[in-house]
């Protein structure tokens, strides 16, 4: 029934982002009119070479109309994507009924049947989908946005995507990229599933061996606080792997479209570094605490591609 009723959800909120970009391009047909003014404004003060007092008080009117215009249409747009956060919590909300209940459709397959190629389009692409943050004048980007950490009191939800230490099958330690099931707040634990389909495992662990992975990029252009910064030591997601190994920031992004360059530690290296590598701000998380006494290994053979990548900041162990 669930599954029903978010379908219908689904369905009208897809009808309301239909109309919702009808009025956007709406509201900049309108406002083209006023631009196209602007600018023949400025072309008739340029072929005169003077500002009258008549030009600068319909400048003003103009430039007044053009700013309430794009208040109007930035308004629009906003709705629109509240109604696409919306559309993609509620799919995500339907995939995790589906799995607690054993159903699947062609697209979700069960996870035993999963390849490995397709789990990586399937991270790539969500690296690629995370939403950029977009916040009013004078807003401060918030929690798990790009580079800034979960606030402390702060628990993932079923379904989000973290980094995870677990011990590996040799007895050591590492960070992996996995999917929260649960949290019971009476142990402070989560049970989170190892997001790699032929791990097949699912790990009891303390908060502490838990960090969240960013909701939102940040804009290099609006918002380079948020951003990791240069030699800035990190775990980052190994291309066409599933575990997180230590990095450095060689280059951040410029762009909001831009991934991080990043530089592996690997001592097959002289200087101890691979090449840079590019890394998506999905899977970038917090600088790796070096006060933390178990080492992550570094990956010993060279990259073949940037990918899907990730980083995240290690916590010290309690």
């Amino acid at each position: 029934m669930a599954l029903v009723s978010a379908d219908s959800r689904i369905a009208e909120l897809l009808t309301e982002l239909h109309q919702l970009i009808k009025q956007t391009q709406e509201e900049r047909s309108r406002s083209e009119h006023n631009l196209v003014n602007i600018q023949k404004t400025h072309e008739r003060m340029q072929t005169e070479n003077k500002i009258s007092p008549y030009y600068r008080t319909k400048l003003r009117g103009l430039y007044t109309t053009a700013k309430a215009d794009a208040e109007a249409e930035c308004n629009i747009l906003r709705k629109a994507l509240d109604k696409i956060a919306e559309i993609k919590s509620l799919l995500e909300e339907r995939r995790i009924a589906a799995k607690i209940a054993g159903l699947y459709n062609d697209s979700e397959p069960p996870r035993k049947t999963m390849r490995r190629g397709v789990l990586m389009t399937l991270l790539q692409q969500s690296a690629m989908t995370l939403p950029l943050w977009i916040g009013k004048p004078g807003d401060k980007p918030p929690p798990l946005c790009g580079a800034i950490p979960a606030s402390g009191d702060y628990v993932a939800r079923p379904g989000d995507k973290v980094a995870a230490r677990v011990k590996a099958v040799d007895g050591d330690e590492q960070w992996i990229l996995a999917e929260v099931v649960s949290y019971s707040h009476a142990t402070n634990k989560y049970e989170v599933d190892d997001i790699d389909e032929e791990g097949k495992e699912r790990h009891t662990l303390s908060r502490r061996r838990v960090i969240p992975l960013p909701q939102w990029k940040a804009n290099p252009e609006t918002d380079p606080e948020a951003l990791f910064q240069k030699e800035q030591l990190v775990l980052a997601l190994y291309p066409q792997t599933t575990c997180f190994y230590r990095a450095l920031i060689h280059a951040p992004p410029q762009r909001p479209q831009d991934d991080y360059s990043v530089l592996f530690e690997d001592t097959s290296y002289a200087d101890g570094y691979s090449p840079p590598l590019n890394v998506a701000q999905r899977q970038h998380r917090t600088p790796a605490g070096a006060e933390d006494p178990t080492s992550v290994p570094s990956p010993h053979s060279s990259p073949q591609a940037s990918s899907s990548l990730g980083l995240a900041k290690e916590e010290p162990e309690a």
